[in-house]
């Protein structure tokens, strides 16, 4: 477990060090239903699916019934983002997976001109920063997640530690009954062996016991083979 956690630890590590470098905001053309239009493009380095879905309740969280969507297209018409522009403008965004991770592109018109780096710079940083803070939004998130899962991961850990500390000490008590049984046991052995000497000595002193049996077997015969004979010599 404590390998699990330390790999976890330099996974998050390395994560950390990877969000900070790969939030890039280019400038990308893309062709919309046949229509090729100048737009900003951040590559996020999480699940598309995830993306999308954070893409849109961003989108549906702060204009609302504005947001329409139709295969994957978002279009907002009418909308302020007033870092942006202090007017109306018309969004079109799409989300792609990409080799490299996610991408989340838009294409701005501003009324006057679509946002692009040269012909609208000012605007161009205002876009740029609006999808760098989504970008970090859901690396913050995922990496709540994350740290979550490596708390879980801590805790888990924890308690194996403790249940493993515990098996040793019921290993420890099984270790001194053993030791106690095994002297009972010699003990018990011991008894049996002092049990076994005295029946053994009970044995011949019982063979002795017989022997003298017979011996006065054999002299109550001769006594009273020696009454009969008397008797016999009576006239």
């Amino acid at each position: 477990m404590k390998k699990g956690v330390l790999l976890s630890f330099l996974v998050f590590v390395l994560t950390v060090t990877g969000y900070a470098q790969k939030s890039p905001v280019d400038e990308t053309d893309m062709a919309v239903k046949g229509i090729p239009r100048k737009g900003q493009r951040v590559t996020i380095q999480l699940d598309s699916k995830r993306v999308d879905e954070s893409w849109q309740k961003q989108l549906n969280t702060q204009f609302g019934s504005k947001l329409k969507s139709d295969k994957g297209i978002y279009s907002l018409d009418g909308i302020v983002i007033e870092d942006i522009s202090k007017t109306p403008i018309r969004v079109i965004s799409k989300v792609d997976a990409q080799p490299t991770g996610t991408s989340v592109w838009w294409s701005i018109d501003l009324g006057n001109a679509y946002l692009s780096k040269e012909a609208t710079p000012v605007q161009w940083k205002a876009g740029e920063k609006y999808l760098k803070d989504f970008a970090r939004m859901l690396y913050r998130e995922d990496l709540a997640v994350q740290v979550a899962e490596a708390e879980k991961q801590m805790v888990a850990s924890q308690n194996n530690h403790i249940a493993v500390i515990a098996k040793a000490e019921t290993i420890k008590k099984d270790i001194e009954k053993n030791k106690a049984r095994k002297v009972e046991i010699q003990q018990q052995l011991a008894q049996n062996a002092a049990e076994l000497l005295q029946y053994n000595n009970q044995i011949d002193a019982n063979l002795k016991e017989q022997e003298a049996a017979r011996a006065d077997i054999v002299n109550m015969r001769v006594a009273l083979e020696a009454v009969k004979d008397r008797a016999n010599k009576i006239e």
